[in-house]
């Protein structure tokens, strides 16, 4: 047997072989990377095209022109709550929201809290942690979103003091009366809008009188301050409104089977809510005239 002449033919169709190998690993490399680069993109272009849900302009929270595409790197909640106040130009940087002048404010301490330790100690997670829910008529269990909130978050937006609140207060005309609101993140806007719109329903009327807004004070019973305090809530007219512990004396925290009361027409409600504002009627410790603009957590 000629070994001289087997052994190129033998070597050059291993080449040949080995060729053909790399050749169809590359095309299955070339493949696979096509398919991961086609779901990267349809990814991508997923996220950018969905809105986020609670991205809300200034002046407009209904338009949400304001949405901003989701990063991965961001929370969802942080996310979202960045998209609910354009003007602020918030950014979140290793687990804390960062305004534009580098005050930085812990996102999520982390800590594992009572509902009690919750209200009194709210970190910004926390604050989002609920679903405001507006196809529940009555509320669950503890169900009070938006009712915790970082004190830290909303001093620095509205202001650390009364004197710094008062200074962005501005009045606007609520069915004869004249109330106190914060021009922040167009809020006295938004409240514009709200009468607007309940203006067109004389029916509805009745429920504006006697309402209230800017008050700076510690929540009833605690330490922490009252959404009042920030000059971004209204509480309408008590004569027809429901309060918790009216309807549950002796009631705590964290007592169970609360009664639940309301005499607020839903119209009234669905206007607000459509304005960024948040019911207390929507809270298991319910407060029937209380409405706070929160574009965060408000369904859009």
């Amino acid at each position: 047997m000629n070994y001289r002449i087997l052994l190129p033919v033998a070597f050059a169709a291993l080449l040949l072989n080995c060729n053909n190998a790399t050749g169809q690993q590359t095309d299955n490399n070339d493949a696979a990377a096509a398919t991961v680069s086609s779901d990267a993109s349809n990814s991508v272009s997923s996220d950018a095209s969905a809105p986020a849900s609670d991205s809300q302009s200034a002046n407009d929270v209904s338009a949400s022109t304001n949405a901003q595409t989701a990063d991965p790197a961001i929370p969802a909640l942080a996310q979202r709550l960045i998209n609910a106040y354009p003007e602020q130009h918030l950014t979140y940087t290793d687990n804390h929201i960062v305004f534009p002048d580098g005050t930085k404010i812990v996102f999520d301490d982390g800590k594992q809290k009572s509902f009690e330790q919750m209200l009194d100690d709210c970190d910004i997670e926390d604050m989002l942690s609920m679903k405001y829910d507006p196809s529940e008529k009555i509320p669950g269990y503890l169900s009070d979103a938006g009712r915790a909130r970082s004190e830290a978050f909303f001093k620095k937006m509205y202001g650390n003091n009364e004197a710094a609140v008062r200074k962005n207060l501005i009045k606007v005309n609520w069915f004869g009366q004249s109330l106190l609101f914060t021009k922040v993140n167009g809020a006295d806007i938004q409240l514009k809008k709200v009468a607007d719109e309940i203006a067109k329903h004389p029916e509805l009327r009745k429920y504006m009188e006697q309402s209230s807004s800017f008050y700076w004070r510690p929540v009833r019973g605690a330490k922490r301050l009252s959404a009042h305090s920030y000059g971004m809530t209204i509480d309408i007219c008590t004569k027809y409104s429901n309060y918790w512990l009216w309807s549950n004396k002796g009631a705590g925290e964290t007592t169970k089977g609360l009664k639940y009361e309301n005499r607020i027409p839903e119209q009234i409600v669905t206007i607000f809510e459509k304005y960024g504002f948040i019911w207390g009627g929507r809270w298991y410790h319910y407060d029937t005239m209380h409405f706070e603009y929160r574009p965060e957590i408000a369904p859009q």
